[in-house]
């Protein structure tokens, strides 16, 4: 009896209270070409939100009304808004990008809001699904890199196609970036850090593996997709580039969460 107790509680921890619940993640990062005067930065940082109107949406509404409390400088989202099915009509997937967006248009930072696309977005629709972002005043960075100024300071935030549909282009991206100022790459995938790492980019900032989305004790996650199984959750150094890969809010194909919370990164930037 015991057992099946204890069974049927992680049961419902993990199906209604884990996933609907984010955590604040707090992390400060010090970055040698950080600009001086804009030390201090703040990044809030979410990801794959896979939308749907029965479970992801709570941790969505949640996440935005925590982000706003916390008065970032700016909100950066790393891909996936929506799931693409593994059978059925991906055009009805890409359609929930729409709601999504109504959602995170709620979101507020004076440097903007920015997105890059994650693998199912690129599977969906991924002009649909940046078509309602920018409706939302979402800017999406495709193969592109936008400066970002404040207080007389300023650095490059660049963002690349998804890397599993080999869309991605970093050299494009950081065509028109000065070769002596800092960047901060949008990239879905986290282990595309070791090519990154070969470029002169300061921060990468990822998603994908939903950390693992169920994590037992002292083990690896049982389950981490393509090109999230190095770097899946977490701080990480590849020679000069740091990488932050967050746990996601939403979840795919079962909506559990276990031991891996839905997350919020709030980012400080520092220069070091």
């Amino acid at each position: 009896m015991a057992m099946a107790g204890g069974a049927a509680a992680l049961t419902i921890d993990g199906l209604l209270v884990e996933p609907m619940r984010p955590r604040l993640v707090r992390q400060e990062l010090w970055l040698r070409r950080w600009p001086s005067r804009m030390d201090g930065f703040t990044i809030a940082l979410l990801s794959d939100l896979h939308y749907d109107p029965v479970f992801s949406i709570h941790p969505i509404r949640l996440a935005v009304e925590m982000v706003n409390e916390l008065h970032p400088d700016l909100v950066a989202i790393t891909g996936d808004f929506v799931t693409a099915p593994l059978l059925g009509n991906r055009r009805r997937a890409a359609a929930d990008a729409e709601p999504c967006a109504d959602l995170l248009r709620g979101l507020q930072a004076p440097q903007g809001l920015w997105a890059v696309m994650g693998n199912h977005d690129a599977d969906a629709g991924e002009r649909q699904v940046a078509g309602a972002l920018r409706a939302a005043g979402i800017s999406v960075l495709s193969n592109l890199a936008a400066p970002v100024e404040s207080n007389g300071g300023r650095f490059w935030l660049a963002g690349v196609e998804d890397v599993l549909t080999q869309n991605s282009d970093l050299v494009e991206a950081l065509h028109h970036v000065p070769p002596d100022e800092a960047v901060v790459l949008l990239a879905h995938e986290p282990d595309y850090a070791d090519y990154v790492a070969r470029y002169p980019v300061d921060l990468q900032l990822s998603g994908h593996s939903h950390g693992g989305q169920v994590r037992l004790p002292w083990l690896r996650p049982l389950f981490l997709p393509p090109l999230a199984k190095k770097y899946y959750w977490g701080l990480h150094r590849i020679a000069e580039l740091t990488l932050y890969t967050n746990a996601g809010l939403g979840t795919i194909r079962i909506p559990v969460r276990l031991n891996c919370p839905p997350e919020i990164t709030w980012m400080t930037i520092r220069r070091g």
